[in-house]
């Protein structure tokens, strides 16, 4: 792949980390306890951080934003994370994790010049994302204010940023004709990531197996369940049309200033990369599309 989609592509490999280290972080652990969320396993916070920026919304909006997650999941935890902490003060407390989430992998160099050109390039494209909560988590996030901490800056663009793609790459599953399980299998298929990691999803092993039923009659998905000729074709469309989706910010910050961003995020995607707190293996398929 080569030209704007592959610019745009890299971008997304770049700020994913920067975005997902909230998920997992110890810090961030610390601030969804205060709340009052059960910590014990993540997915309280997690559904908690991402869904906020979208109101005290119910089960069907998740599952419509958040795309991958079968309902029954979503069910249990919410609407009950409104209970345990207002929108708002997940917000808050989703800023006070990344701070100090932050402060801990990059030390007194969000403080510096570094950071802050980063973070004033990042805004710029991000700026470029329509704002308004209809349609998506990229304009809901875009209708946050922005904080005034450099480092505060950069997180909240890679959000907005990945959420924006994130809403065309759903429009491109739909485009493909695939549900959410179907999706995921699809997904495994073409060797994103082994079908145990997609677990984490909840589709039970009925769910996944007619899916996987479904996808070999229309001749995307061979008996062993690796994907056909026409299955990695039809991948290969949804990857190219969610970055189509995803360039506008790039276009509008300018080939200069995502070349100067690219450079200036190097060193701190090593050490988030290095810091052992993401998982080796993703459902999005980081560094295998």
């Amino acid at each position: 792949m080569t030209g704007e989609p592959a610019r745009v592509r890299q971008m997304w490999h770049l700020l994913e980390p920067l975005h997902a280290v909230l998920y997992y972080a110890p810090e961030a652990f610390d601030e969804a306890a205060a709340l009052g969320y059960d910590v014990e396993e993540r997915w309280a916070s997690y559904f908690a951080w991402r869904a906020a920026p979208l109101g005290a919304v119910g089960v069907e909006e998740v599952v419509r934003t958040f795309h991958s997650f079968a309902p029954a999941m979503v069910e249990r935890h919410v609407p009950g994370v409104w209970a345990t902490a207002v929108p708002e003060a997940v917000l808050a407390a989703r800023l006070r994790a990344v701070d100090r989430t932050y402060r801990a992998l990059f030390g007194e160099r969000v403080e510096g010049p570094e950071f802050a050109e980063a973070a004033a390039l990042a805004r710029r494209a991000a700026e470029a994302v329509a704002q308004g909560t209809a349609g998506g988590l990229g304009p809901a996030n875009s209708g946050l204010p922005w904080p005034d901490a450099p480092h505060l800056v950069l997180w909240q663009a890679a959000t907005l940023l990945r959420e924006h793609r994130g809403d065309g790459h759903i429009a491109a599953l739909a485009g493909a004709g695939l549900d959410p399980v179907e999706s995921l299998v699809s997904f495994a298929a073409v060797g994103a990531a082994p079908s145990e990691v997609f677990a984490s999803r909840g589709w039970g092993a009925e769910e996944w197996g007619a899916a996987r039923r479904r996808l070999r009659e229309r001749g995307l998905l061979a008996a062993d369940g690796t994907a056909t000729d026409a299955g990695r074709e039809l991948r290969a469309k949804v990857e190219l049309r969610t970055d189509e989706e995803a360039a506008a910010p790039w276009r509008a910050l300018g080939e200069s200033g995502r070349e100067r961003l690219v450079e200036l995020l190097g060193e701190p995607w090593l050490e988030v990369i290095g810091s052992g707190l993401l998982p080796a293996e993703n459902t999005l398929g980081i560094g295998k599309v």
